[in-house]
């Protein structure tokens, strides 16, 4: 039996009348962001999705159900519920059926939401090959290669092999466009020096390559990756560093699979003074705002075909 999506009213609205909508994910709520940042970047990311003329839609599982927009009243408690888990697609199955109330990862809001009919989809940064350990591999990866949505993001989590994940990208025919830039953003570092082979600078030119990517019949999301605003980003070269340090205390540690990306994030945090959580609000807030003029112009262009 089909398990239905629980689409809020106003997101349900917003697809029939073909008006603008941008995914949020919900595991920065439930376990990227410590308290109460995580519900301040939330409404935040949500506000500035609305002031750009979009409608947000930010997914999370809910007492089993999952959700296609988030209440004011939903979003405060999936903020404050200390048993929440972090839901990727393989958790999805167990989740529903045990009734659980979760966070959704960048893989398990890409399934949502395109089964809800998005197309757009504003994250942080994405999953991708951990440092040290090839065969660890995120889901995100395989999601990007098979879910045709718009997926902005500060690129991947810098935390990772960025060389191997962007090599898997690429491997896996994943499009991954610099927005604005050459190289590929390191998350909150505005690059991590690896050079991109595609680059738009309006959401105008993200829109024709996704309307030419669905033209094709291809499946791969389109990653359009955004640089920290650099006011708030953190140069990469010291970043590089920090991060080179946490990964050892790990490995000393044995700290690995799900358990480690949340322990480096909160070392970084550490490490560098609550500047990477600056940085790390800095870059949601401009995804968001960037998704829905992607998802804007996305919608102008489908309304003028049909006139």
């Amino acid at each position: 039996m089909a398990c239905d999506l629980v689409i809020a009213t106003e997101v349900a609205q917003a697809l029939r009348g073909d008006r603008p909508v941008v995914a949020l994910e919900s595991a920065l709520v439930t376990h990227g962001l410590p308290r109460p940042l995580n519900l301040d970047v939330a409404r935040e990311m949500e506000e500035t999705v609305w002031q750009e003329g979009a409608v947000p839609a930010t997914i999370a599982v809910l007492e089993g159900r999952p959700c296609v927009g988030l209440s004011r009243e939903q979003m405060e408690r999936l903020a404050a519920e200390p048993s929440s888990v972090k839901i990727s697609l393989r958790d999805l199955p167990a989740a529903v059926a045990r009734g659980a109330t979760g966070g959704t990862t960048v893989a398990a809001t890409m399934h949502l939401a395109h089964r809800a009919g998005l197309r757009v989809f504003a994250t942080g940064g994405i999953g991708g090959v951990h440092r040290g350990h090839p065969e660890d591999v995120s889901a995100d990866l395989p999601a990007l290669a098979s879910i045709p949505m718009v997926v902005v993001c500060a690129g991947a989590k810098a935390i990772l092999d960025l060389p191997r994940t962007l090599e898997m990208l690429e491997t896996l025919g994943v499009p991954v466009v610099g927005y604005g830039t050459d190289t590929l953003p390191a998350f909150t570092s505005p690059t991590s020096g690896l050079p991109l082979p595609l680059r738009a600078d309006s959401p105008e030119e993200v829109a024709a390559m996704a309307r030419a990517r669905d033209g094709l019949g291809l499946r791969a999301a389109l990653l359009v990756t955004v640089p920290v605003p650099a006011e708030d980003g953190i140069p990469w070269e010291e970043a590089r560093s920090e991060i080179e340090a946490a990964v050892a205390d790990a490995e000393a540690q044995g700290i690995r699979g799900p358990a480690l990306t949340p322990y480096l994030l909160a070392r970084l945090a550490q490490q560098t003074d609550g500047r990477s959580l600056r940085a790390n609000r800095a870059l949601l807030v401009q995804n968001a705002r960037i998704a829905a003029r992607i998802a804007r112009s996305m919608e102008t262009t489908k309304t003028q075909r049909h006139c």
